[in-house]
């Protein structure tokens, strides 16, 4: 029997923006085979340096653990967007200290996960879909130092990797810009049952789910 726990932030808590349909957890608990479960302890809102306060309440019997953080870690940094510069340099010079501090968060995070030797998987932070083409264009852009910092540890790790930006891929996978719809949440959801059913974690490797 598996009972796989959920950590992190909207992207699996998400039913405040499904209006009473079905969300990630719901979907995921239908798509388990019978005797297993998931219980959820992402919270709307939370950033990577939050996970720790998650873990506090891991069931005893949790066997394997799914990690979605980093949007709103990105998100607190939205206003390099619009900061005036004198040159590239300086640009490209912020960007490389919020690349560093994310990095140190994301790794703590990690380390206090895995202290807990459980089977773990990591998730890329899935692109937006701003109605404005300029703004998804520079959204799309920054994000990329995050999912780098997300990437390269799963791979340093040996971690499965479910990359969100695959499976959230259509318009109709968002119940507003930067959350999940139903639709959305399914094919998240089916996306970690996937996951479950078909990566060895006996063996130590890092496997990209998509679907």
């Amino acid at each position: 029997m598996q009972h796989v726990v959920l950590l992190g932030d909207s992207i699996f808590d998400n039913a405040a923006y499904v209006r009473g349909a079905p969300d990630v957890i719901r979907q995921l608990r239908q798509l388990l085979p019978s005797g297993s479960t998931a219980t959820l302890k992402a919270i709307d809102g939370s950033v990577t340096r939050d996970i720790r306060r998650q873990l506090a309440g891991i069931p005893s019997d949790a066997t394997h653990l799914v990690v979605s953080i980093g949007g709103n870690d990105a998100l607190r940094h939205t206003n390099i967007l619009n900061t005036a510069a004198r040159s590239s340099a300086e640009v490209l010079s912020r960007i490389a200290d919020i690349a560093d501090e994310f990095q140190r968060d994301y790794r703590q995070m990690l380390q206090t996960v895995l202290s807990l030797h459980l089977p773990t998987a990591l998730c890329t932070i899935y692109y937006p879909r701003f109605p404005d083409p300029f703004l998804q264009r520079l959204a799309v852009t920054a994000l990329s130092i995050f999912n780098d910092c997300i990437i390269r540890e799963a791979f340093t790790h040996r971690l499965p990797l479910i990359d969100l930006r695959l499976v959230c891929d259509e318009d109709t996978d968002y119940a507003n810009p930067i959350e999940p719809s139903e639709r959305g949440g399914q094919k998240i959801a089916s996306a970690i049952r996937n996951l479950l059913a078909h990566h060895d974690f006996a063996r130590p490797t890092t496997e990209v789910f998509i679907r």
